[in-house]
Formats: C-alpha cells, structure tokens, sequence
C-alpha cells in the first residue's frame, strides 16, 4: 500500500539511507545531504527537515517547506517537497513542489500515485489558487505525471516547462 509520511524520527532508519543515496542535484531536485553520514542526519539533516515544516531554521530566502516520503508498504520509493507558498524566486523557479523517484522506480506509476497523494496535502497547505510545478523538457515522463494529475502547461522556455495544478 502505498503512504506518503513526512519526514520523522520514528523511520530515521530508512529515511537515511534514502537521503544518503540521492544525488546532490537529479532533475532539478537538490539534496545538500548526499554522502551523509548516519550521525550527521541524525544530528542535522532530520532536524533540519522537521523545523523546515514549521518554518525554524529555514535558510535565508527559504519558505516553510514539509518533505514527505513516498513509501510502498515498508520501502521508500520517493520523495515529495512541499513548499508552503511562493516567494519571488519560487515563482518562476522550482514551484510548490519537488518530487524523485528512486531510479529503480521510475516508470511503475509511483511518480503519478506519489504527486497524487502529495497534492492531497498541497491543498490544504498552500494558500495560493493553483499549485505551481516546474520540470526540465529532458525528463518528459515527469511533464506526464504533472499533466496526468490535472496539470496543464502555463509557460515554457527553452529548457522549462512551467506546470500549474488548479486547487
């Protein structure tokens, strides 16, 4: 069964392993914890993602944003970033969420039912009308999950598009 849960100590386990594996940048989504290591996480990079969700310890020029991992029974397949509203550089940047997919994942349907479920909570978080979403013209199979979920294509550029999901 598939459950999206928001980062926490009670899974640190797994949510480490996660975190340690993903790539510093892959398609757009960034990770400053690559490499981690198990103390580090505990230490920081947990923390650091829980007070994030409150709006503690943000980064100058950050909003509040919840990460939320995508699990399949007890594996997790992905992580999803909700950022709680726009600012200035969010708007024509990365949006309202960023999501990945573990590489041995991709192309199962967990991308689609992963964004699904993460705009269930979207919703109820983000105050403006649509929720904004940006993805490379290189990765068409996450243009196709944003549609999939009643996105349509606001604006493009040469290397972007520019997804917006009504609420």
């Amino acid at each position: 069964m598939l459950v999206l849960k928001a980062a926490n100590f009670e899974d640190i386990e797994q949510e480490y392993l996660f975190v340690r594996d993903m790539l510093p940048d892959e398609n757009g989504v960034t990770n400053p914890w690559a490499g981690i290591s198990r103390e580090a996480f505990e230490a920081q990079a947990l923390p650091d993602m829980i007070a994030y969700a409150k709006g503690e310890c943000l980064p100058e020029g950050y909003v509040p944003e919840t990460f939320f991992f995508l699990w399949d029974d007890d594996v997790i397949v992905g992580q999803f970033r909700v950022r709680h509203h726009l600012c200035d550089s969010l708007r024509e940047g990365a949006g309202h969420i960023g999501y990945l997919i573990k590489k041995e994942y991709r192309g199962k349907g967990y991308g689609k039912a992963g964004l699904r479920l993460t705009l269930e909570k979207a919703r109820r978080i983000i105050p403006e009308d649509e929720i904004y979403l940006r993805v490379s013209r290189e990765n068409p199979a996450s243009l196709h999950v944003m549609l999939a979920n009643g996105g349509y294509i606001h604006h493009e550029t040469a290397d972007r598009c520019f997804v917006r999901i009504p609420k």
